[in-house]
């Protein structure tokens, strides 16, 4: 009987894969014997990945590539073309920023900035590899990094919540417009997550309070609680969940008065 817990022999598209989420989503696909491909800006990084990698022959890959620009996104397509002959099972859209501030207080460029990452160039890279990722026999799986602030008002960062709420909208067309295709796709919606990013808030005591009690869990959560969701939503355990989101978020999105 086939596993439905292994992502053995899988081909893996990460973006934002050397830190945080993405990092540990790498790491998680590695263990269930898949072949992981990662995506980020730094090539440095990128190259201490692999080289650790190396010492325990992991199949893993790294390109270093900006996915706001439309010239590196076509790069990235090349580059899967080049390492599986344009097969692709799995495409997690990780890579995202913010910028906090005040609505009144946005200028132009900045709402540019976060749409071009976090919205344009998840759409774009997404289409790019519509055509690797259809499949006649089983299934692929988008999964798209999204963010609680796309489910419920935080208190700054309206860009970065438009943005997210766009993403989850995307996921449930996708999942039905590319269901003839075997293309499943969801979305995670994580909370305050123990990551560079969310350590730049986090590091505020009084916030950090104020979080935590906001959270049912009454905790920040882990890299690695994100990464096991992303992974089960990728293997055959879940081939009949699709255009979901699922908050990430020890209770935070259902925690009324």
């Amino acid at each position: 009987m086939k596993s439905l817990w292994s992502l053995k022999g899988k081909r893996v598209l990460i973006t934002g894969g050397t830190k945080g989420i993405g990092e540990a989503v790498a790491e998680q696909f590695l263990n269930f014997g898949a072949e992981v491909l990662i995506i980020a800006r730094d090539q440095d990084r990128i190259r201490e990945k692999l080289d650790d990698a190396k010492q325990f022959k992991l199949p893993l890959y790294g390109l270093a590539a900006d996915i706001s620009s439309s010239d590196e996104r076509k790069l990235i397509q090349l580059k899967v073309k080049q390492l599986w002959d344009g097969h692709l099972d799995i495409l997690v859209n990780n890579v995202g920023m913010n910028i906090r501030k005040p609505t009144e207080k946005y200028l132009d460029i900045e709402f540019d900035r976060i749409m071009q990452t976090n919205l344009l160039g998840l759409f774009d890279l997404t289409r790019q590899l519509f055509p690797f990722l259809r499949k006649e026999e089983g299934f692929s799986s988008i999964v798209n990094v999204s963010s609680v602030a796309g489910l419920t008002h935080l208190r700054t960062g309206s860009v970065y919540a438009m943005s997210k709420a766009a993403i989850n909208q995307f996921t449930k067309n996708i999942a039905v417009e590319w269901a003839p295709e075997n293309i499943r796709c969801n979305a995670v919606a994580p909370w305050y997550i123990d990551t560079p990013l969310a350590n730049q808030v986090l590091k505020d005591p009084d916030y950090l309070e104020e979080v935590l009690e906001r959270t049912p869990a009454g905790r920040i959560g882990t890299p690695e609680e994100v990464a096991a969701t992303i992974a089960f939503l990728c293997m055959p355990a879940s081939y009949y969940i699709t255009g979901q989101t699922i908050a990430i978020d020890g209770g935070f999105t259902v925690n009324g008065f």
